[in-house]
């Protein structure tokens, strides 16, 4: 049976959702293994969104807090707000309780990526704020830490991301992922899925 691989995310302006569509390619590219993008559900008015000029979702399934039993592992995406996890995340996971009082989710491997607007604004303090949803749910917080290699010790070239996880910056909104925050998404997306595959395997 194979190894299901959930990638569930909130994007306002689509820098994080290009994170999760690389860690989804990346996932998939283990053997025995299926990813899933799933979206978390919008707390924000039409009328609000139109006044942040944010884009039209994309045709992502929206994910119930349910469907989260279904899966071996997951890596969870969101912008950061004031250095933690944004809003309408925090609101999909308080909605998770019914999985925590059958601890549903314990012992599941789990990830965190992010973007935020500046170098200062929680690269590191948004996915370490976030481990804290992980632990009351059991599950296995699995960093990437180094092993992405000589991309961790980028210098000359602004690039998001930590040992924590995969990262952008988004600035003002009109910069994208770069390609070396492509290649560290994707990369994620494969270390999260072989970990995963592993576990399963043990189990």
């Amino acid at each position: 049976m194979a190894t299901k691989i959930y990638i569930v995310y909130y994007s306002t302006y689509g820098h994080v959702e290009k994170l999760a569509e690389e860690i989804k390619e990346g996932a998939a590219s283990v053997e025995g293994v299926e990813a899933k993008l799933w979206q978390v559900p919008e707390t924000l008015s039409e009328e609000v969104l139109a006044k942040m000029s944010a884009p039209p979702k994309s045709d992502v399934p929206i994910i119930t807090p349910q469907e989260l039993a279904e899966a071996d592992g997951f890596v969870f995406g969101f912008p950061t707000r004031f250095g933690m996890m944004s809003a309408q995340f925090k609101a999909f996971l308080d909605a998770t309780g019914g999985l925590w009082r059958t601890q549903q989710l314990a012992g599941k491997p789990a990830g965190i990526f992010y973007s935020t607007g500046s170098q200062g604004g929680g690269q590191e303090t948004t996915p370490l704020t976030a481990i804290t949803q992980l632990v009351h749910h059991g599950m296995i917080f699995v960093p990437i830490g180094y092993t992405f290699g000589a991309g961790m010790f980028e210098m000359e070239n602004v690039k998001g991301g930590s040992p924590y996880g995969a990262g952008t910056f988004a600035g003002d909104g009109s910069r994208q992922p770069s390609e070396l925050e492509l290649q560290q998404a994707h990369h994620q997306g494969k270390y999260i899925a072989a970990i995963a595959k592993k576990l399963k395997g043990a189990a």
